[in-house]
């Protein structure tokens, strides 16, 4: 069994059903893509698995562990971390403000998490004290990456991480997304950029009206012509 899984998972906001009887999972030290059209379902599912919204069937266990019925707040406990794909800084504080703010869970000492992260991103001990609102769009992913990565999760969830970056910016953020999951941390993304996306996953999720339409290693999507010819422009 997988580090992460959503299993089975049906449900949705209201009365609407969005997911039906998907199933989405990822390792320790994977990258797991979710692509697939707009409205196809992918946040909504990794929504259902940070516990955002709940789902009338199926389950999510992280760990071996049932984690269904827990809040977003004791799923990051459990260790979940997720950054969601807007308003996912502090504008008025400063870079470092952010960092220490993504530390809340934690009663020890959090210096080493911080020098690890200024060390993954150079460029946010460079602007340690300038206001996260003062960044350009992609630093200020940079530090919400970062933040999330303070309460040192075993899965890192990643809401479009590259969403209005310019490529070489999106290239560099992959670049370090490879990094954590170097270390060991389960990585699962939402991407709109689907073939770039697919290009560092491990595996792949292909979603169409909230079902799994194609599930295979990335490698193995972006050589299917049937993905390639209706999901990533031939």
């Amino acid at each position: 069994m997988s580090f992460l899984t959503g299993e089975s998972m049906t449900g949705g906001y209201g009365g609407a059903d969005i997911l039906h009887d998907c199933t989405i999972s990822v390792d320790k030290g994977e990258i797991a893509v979710i692509v697939g059209p707009n409205g196809a379902g992918k946040s909504t599912a990794m929504k259902a698995m940070f516990g955002m919204l709940s789902i009338r069937q199926g389950r999510v266990m992280l760990g071996g562990a049932d984690i269904t019925a827990l809040s977003p707040q004791d799923r990051v406990r459990a260790g979940m971390g997720f950054v969601p794909q807007t308003s996912n800084v502090f504008v008025s504080m400063s870079v470092q403000e952010n960092l220490e703010m993504g530390a809340y869970i934690r009663q020890d000492d959090f210096s080493d998490t911080m020098t690890q992260v200024f060390d993954l991103f150079p460029i946010l001990k460079e602007k340690r004290r300038q206001p996260a609102g003062e960044l350009s769009g992609g630093q200020r992913q940079q530090v919400a990456v970062g933040r999330a990565l303070m309460t040192r999760p075993s899965v890192l969830m990643l809401d479009e991480p590259t969403a209005g970056v310019s490529p070489i910016v999106m290239d560099e953020l992959f670049d370090r997304i490879l990094e954590v999951a170097a270390t060991g941390i389960a990585i699962l993304m939402v991407e709109q950029n689907a073939r770039q996306a697919l290009n560092i996953a491990d595996r792949g999720y292909v979603l169409v009206q909230g079902r799994n339409r194609f599930t295979d290693t990335g490698e193995a999507l972006l050589a299917n012509p049937e993905v390639r010819a209706t999901f990533l422009g031939g």
